[in-house]
Order: structure tokens, then sequence, then C-alpha cells
């Protein structure tokens, strides 16, 4: 399996999360469960973002500079992580709630453009054996993730 794959079969279930968040977070009724919901995201942004950065945003460091998406993407990343430090730091549930839907919205546009510029670019870039392993060191890492 190429890193690709193993990244895009990740953004089905990150796409599958963000769907839940949009349905339920306007039901939430306590800061605690917005909170809670905001930490599970997070978490799962993070574990998933620093697979990715290691396998194939450093690889294609040199082409991503070059397209000028390197900046970009830093800033979608942090863009995401204020956000979500944001909604545990805030103490209004509307506002909490609005902050997160923001960070589903975001997430999902810097989902959109690795989807569509940055593993095309990987595609592109990188050789087919160079994918291939790759994307071993993605199931290695999940590997050690599980235990």
């Amino acid at each position: 399996m190429k890193i690709t794959e193993a990244l895009l079969a990740e953004h089905v279930v990150f796409h599958n999360l963000f769907d839940y968040i949009e349905r339920t977070t306007p039901r939430l009724r306590t800061l605690a469960e917005v909170r809670a919901l905001s930490g599970l995201l997070d978490a799962m942004l993070r574990a998933h973002g620093e697979v990715e950065d290691k396998l194939v945003m450093e690889p294609l460091d040199h082409c991503l500079d070059q397209f000028g998406q390197n900046e970009v993407i830093h800033a979608e990343h942090d863009h995401i992580e204020t956000v979500l430090a944001q909604v545990r730091s805030c103490r209004d549930l509307k506002q909490a709630k609005k902050l997160l839907l923001i960070g589903v919205v975001v997430s999902r546009q810097h989902f959109d453009r690795e989807e569509r510029v940055i593993f095309p670019l990987a595609e592109k870039w990188l050789k087919a054996k160079t994918l291939t392993e790759l994307g071993k060191n993605w199931v290695t890492q999940r590997k050690q993730v599980l235990g």
C-alpha cells in the first residue's frame, strides 16, 4: 500500500468524524461535552498530522516550498490547533460550539488541500517504490500505536 492510499483511508475516517461533529454539536448541552468532542478531534488530528508530516511532507519539502504550499499547510495546522485550544479555554457554551465547528470547517479545507494538491504531488514527484516504502513505514507506526 502506498502512503497516499493509507492517508486517504485515514481521511475517510476523519470526514465521518467531521460529519458526526457537525450533526452533534448543535445538540450538546454542556461545555464539558463540547470540550470532550474537541479534545477527541484534536488528539486524532495530532496523531494523523505527525505521521503525515514525517512520511509525506518531509520527503516533499523541496516541492512544497517551490509551489508555495509549505507555509500554507503549516499555517492551516496552526489555525486548527489554535481554534481547538480556544475551545478548551472558552467559558461560553455557544462560543465553544461555534469554535468547534470552525475547527471542523478549517480541517475540512485542509484535508481538501491535501487531497487535491499534496497527495497528487507526492504521486508525481516520489517514485512508486518510495511511496510503497513510506506506506510500510505507516503500517509499522500504526502497529506501534496499537501496541
